[in-house]
């Protein structure tokens, strides 16, 4: 869906665990660039091709990719993100985050607790090949490399304007993008969208919840029309009061 001249959400859609799953990253644009932001989980490389083909541009022209943050469901087809383009693709993350998305730490969330919960987690049904496959793409995640570091606040030259806001809490480094053409809040999962509802972050899924709902104020200051949710899609609405609400309770 292309909400502006621009900027269009992209629907990434895989039965994963026996149930149907849709993420939405983010593709924006100008004469000179083409940004993706964030990727897709490990193994999701044809669903965004063919995902970004509908729009009419192709994976081979991406000049950027933005990471918000090093969870696998946004990073597992960075590296292969990168080795299609036809040419070099600029990887922005966080410095907190880097070192986890090029595999110089552990993700945060990948514990081997976490890891052993999400294998016992398996339908019955599951081919015990498919459930050794899940648990080494779990324990060994693909890593690819950050080669820029952005830090809140900066204005990144692209697309009319992008600025970098510090949404930590999800993970250390969290990071939401607003695209200043379009008035749109790229949240990553800063926020969440449930029933056409904007909502806070799942807190099961925060590394520190509380930091979460407390970096929401970093978003008071932009004029947002239109927020982008990795896990829910679109909402349009009174969207800072919105937010202020969710703040606030």
């Amino acid at each position: 869906m292309q909400l502006d001249k621009g900027i269009q959400i992209l629907q990434v859609s895989s039965t994963i665990m026996g149930r149907t799953e849709s993420i939405h990253p983010t593709l924006m644009w100008d004469e000179d660039n083409i940004i993706l932001v964030d990727t897709t989980y490990p193994g999701q490389l044809p669903l965004l091709q063919e995902s970004i083909l509908s729009t009419g541009f192709t994976l081979h022209k991406l000049t950027s990719i933005f990471i918000t943050h090093q969870d696998l469901d946004h990073i597992g087809s960075l590296a292969d993100v990168v080795r299609t383009s036809s040419s070099p693709v600029q990887v922005f993350a966080s410095s907190i985050e880097k070192p986890y998305i090029q595999g110089e730490k552990r993700l945060i969330k990948l514990t081997p607790e976490a890891i052993a919960q999400a294998v016992n987690s398996l339908p019955e049904s599951v081919p015990i090949e498919w459930r050794h496959a899940f648990q080494r793409t779990l324990e060994n995640p693909p890593k690819a490399i950050v080669n820029s570091t952005i830090v809140a606040g900066e204005e990144l030259p692209f697309c009319g304007g992008i600025v970098v806001i510090d949404t930590a809490g999800h993970t250390p480094g969290h990071l939401s993008f607003y695209h200043k053409p379009s008035q749109t809040l790229i949240a990553g999962d800063a926020l969440t969208v449930v029933n056409g509802e904007l909502q806070e972050p799942c807190p099961q899924y925060c590394h520190d919840f509380n930091m979460a709902k407390e970096s929401l104020k970093n978003l008071f200051p932009y004029d947002i029309k239109k927020v982008i949710c990795f896990h829910g899609g679109l909402y349009e609405g009174n969207c800072n009061q919105r937010i202020a609400e969710i703040y606030e309770s």
